[in-house]
């Protein structure tokens, strides 16, 4: 196992690369890093938590948890590890088995959420717009449904919108 470095799974690899901005697509991702750190909030709110198996070696490869220090996401990683292993102590910097345990946990979250983006996106031809959408699902609120129960649909009527 490599030492400070986040993975990525082998059968996710495509799926992380194509939500890589590039003049083909229009994703909101500009690294590797930023799709791990979305996958693994994404997992980790769903309790979407799975084991990696094969390995990416190639691109994207692990990436430096420096990489994610500096991108001020050091800081989320450790929440999502307290949150998982309901310990304060997983965040201790002086052990190496915390360290560990705390890039499995992400690194689990991650593989999760990537479960789910790829679940989501299958078929999307804007990645940005899908995301959005998958994001606000849950926000969108209409004041004649202030009574409805939670996690409940909303029926959409488009007669109102047709001549």
């Amino acid at each position: 196992m490599s030492e400070n470095r986040i993975r990525v799974a082998k059968d996710k690899a495509e799926l992380v690369k194509s939500l890589i901005a590039s003049t083909e697509n229009n994703s909101p991702f500009q690294t590797y890093a930023d799709v791990v750190l979305f996958a693994a909030v994404l997992g980790a709110k769903q309790n979407q938590r799975l084991a990696l198996g094969e390995i990416s070696k190639k691109e994207p490869g692990p990436i430096s948890i420096e990489i994610f220090i500096a991108r001020g996401y050091d800081p989320v990683m450790k929440l999502i590890a307290i949150a998982a292993s309901e310990n304060i102590n997983v965040i201790s910097p002086d052990r190496a088995d915390f360290e560990q345990q705390r890039i499995q946990i992400f690194e689990e979250y991650a593989n999760g959420g990537l479960d789910i983006l790829g679940r989501e996106l299958c078929g999307a031809v804007d990645y940005t717009e899908r995301i959005l959408l998958m994001l606000s699902a849950p926000l969108e609120t209409n004041p004649s449904n202030e009574n409805r129960p939670p996690n409940t649909s909303v029926e959409f009527d488009l007669s109102k919108f047709l001549g």
